[in-house]
């Protein structure tokens, strides 16, 4: 007789998602993007699975400072239509930063997650702030006083 050991099945019930917070200062938006999209999907995790939502929460501030690499700011170009005749709207990087600089990792985000109902779950868990602050201090205060307070224990 052979013995078959059980494999681990992820189930809904047994995930718990987590809050990272990134600060977007200085840094490249591709490789803030990527980061966020992996953080999303949960694939830093043992228990990803792709057909659930097994991602975090992912606060990011100073989306006004993200930075680009090249002529980017005057060559790439985003477009949207409206649905009518000579809808085609069209606006630079750098017109778009200054009016709704979340914007831009949004669309790059969004860009590197799955195209279905699981992809637009995730996109919802990311908290874009163009400043410095944000109302999502109770989720990370919660955790920083549960490590203060195993540090002092110890």
């Amino acid at each position: 007789m052979a013995i078959t050991a059980k494999l681990h099945q992820t189930r809904a019930g047994d995930l718990k998602p987590g809050w990272h917070f990134l600060d977007a200062d200085g840094r490249t938006l591709g490789r803030i993007s990527s980061e966020i999209a992996v953080l999303l999907q949960g694939k830093h995790k043992p228990e990803y699975v792709p057909y659930l939502n097994t991602g975090d929460f992912v606060v990011v501030v100073n989306a006004e400072k993200v930075r680009v690499t090249g002529k980017k700011l005057e060559q790439k170009t985003y477009y949207r239509h409206s649905g009518y005749p000579g809808g085609l709207k069209e606006r630079s990087l750098a017109e778009v930063l200054e009016r709704t600089p979340t914007r831009v990792i949004e669309h790059a985000v969004k860009g590197m997650l799955p195209r279905n109902t699981i992809g637009r779950r995730m996109l919802s868990r990311l908290k874009l702030y163009a400043g410095p602050e944000h109302p999502h201090e109770a989720q990370f205060g919660a955790v920083s006083k549960q490590s203060i307070e195993v540090s002092q224990e110890s």
